[in-house]
């Protein structure tokens, strides 16, 4: 199959390497890509988030399957563009991808389908906002109503710093105060063409800069899969309460999804709740879901996007316990440091179960390796338990150079066997 990945970053170079891996090759474009997705396929410099270019594109070069990576094309209507010139496109069109782009409008669908959700109240001013905090309490929850690149949400005990975290984002649209739920979350998967809707395996993720969970919320500092402390029937409990009832929700306003509903879920002592949703894979949960996948990948994008679906088996996964940890820039995720050397990539790919799934790096002078953004690359892990995982991971990043260089040592500490 002849197929344009849109995106450059560690999550679009996750689902390369498993289409890659299947039996049946393709042929892969990547747009635009990134240093470690150059050397596996083709790259090309595209505006991504432009939909006649895109669309152009994919008709003049023959293109039989666009899967679309990061939110900003989805919300910028890439896919409309795309499938009104007869090519099939995994990804929601604007409409749809409303679900992400804007808090509001998601906590909107939640109430008409009746989805489990906390508390929410859209704040269009300071005032707003104040009136907000005062009514749902500490600790507070503030969240960016439109895309924030995951650094829009703030939880925190302390007033000021929510009414001016509110108060930056009031600067780039309105803001959405949240009821603080407790409890650990868990990312699950969902394609849907529509009408249809199939599971991935649930991950959870690390938001948190820092060990302990400590530090600003960053885009994802690590991830783990599968959840052995899951009930065996969480994952069709979110298909029926929640997952299915929000496909058919937006299929009754006019907005079918097709693509990969995110559910970004909190298990509470009252039962799940939805934090938020998203309308594209997660980053770094994709680093350490596809590994697992055993079922092969093109064939759920292509009948996730011709609306095939129905009748198809759930994906199968391994058994394996895989492990993803991001290493950053210093400075992330305020103020990343680029232009840095990264040095010791090829020692750490060569460790057994392990491989690299690049984001923000490039090429410099005479083709060195650099760091040219926050979350740099996602070190993945495979064992046969955790603590091999863990050990595999960790052994590679001791391996990997950059100055200033950052991450989490705790990922899936919790759960080590």
């Amino acid at each position: 199959m002849r197929i344009l990945v849109i995106g450059s970053g560690a999550r679009e170079h996750a689902i390369i390497t498993r289409l890659l891996a299947e039996d049946e090759p393709h042929e892969i474009i990547c747009a635009p890509g990134n240093a470690g997705i150059a050397a596996d396929v083709h790259t090309i410099s595209l505006d991504q988030t432009n939909g006649a270019i895109v669309a152009d594109f994919a008709v003049d070069n023959n293109i039989q399957l666009v899967v679309v990576g990061p939110e900003a094309p989805l919300v910028a209507g890439v896919a409309d563009a795309v499938r009104r010139r007869g090519i099939p496109v995994f990804g929601p069109g604007k409409a749809a991808a409303r679900i992400e782009g804007s808090k509001t409008f998601a906590k909107q669908i939640m109430q008409s389908a009746g989805v489990p959700t906390g508390r929410g109240v859209h704040a269009a001013t300071l005032q707003d906002v104040a009136a907000a905090l005062d009514e749902l309490g500490s600790p507070y929850v503030i969240k960016a109503d439109g895309l924030a690149a995951g650094k829009g949400v703030l939880v925190t005990q302390d007033r000021e710093a929510a009414l001016a975290h509110a108060e930056f984002w009031l600067g780039h649209g309105g803001v959405l105060i949240e009821e603080y739920l407790e409890g650990p979350e868990v990312s699950l998967f969902v394609l849907s063409d529509g009408d249809t809707v199939l599971p991935l395996a649930p991950a959870q993720d690390f938001k948190r800069l820092l060990d302990d969970d400590r530090g600003p919320n960053t885009g994802g500092m690590g991830a783990y899969s599968p959840l052995p402390w899951l009930p065996a029937d969480f994952v069709d409990s979110v298909l029926e309460t929640i997952a299915k009832p929000v496909i058919r929700q937006l299929e009754l306003e006019g907005s079918p999804f097709i693509g990969l509903l995110y559910c970004g879920l909190i298990v509470t002592p009252n039962g799940v709740r939805v934090i938020e949703f998203n309308a594209r894979f997660g980053d770094p949960e994709t680093q350490v879901v596809l590994p697992r996948l055993v079922t092969p990948l093109s064939g759920l994008l292509f009948a996730t996007a011709n609306g095939s679906l129905e009748g198809m088996p759930a994906p199968e996964f391994s058994d394996e316990a895989c492990v993803t940890v991001v290493l950053a820039s210093e400075g992330y995720p305020e103020s990343p440091v680029t232009g840095r050397a990264l040095t010791g990539l090829e020692t750490a790919s060569a460790i057994h179960g392990v491989h690299l799934a690049h984001a923000a790096t490039a090429r410099g002078e005479e083709g060195a390796l650099v760091a040219m953004g926050g979350r740099v690359l996602s070190v993945v892990a495979t064992g046969a338990d955790f603590t091999e995982a863990r050990a595999r991971a960790y052994l590679a990043l001791d391996a990997i150079e950059l100055e200033g260089g950052q991450y989490r040592t705790d990922i899936a500490l919790q759960v080590e066997s």
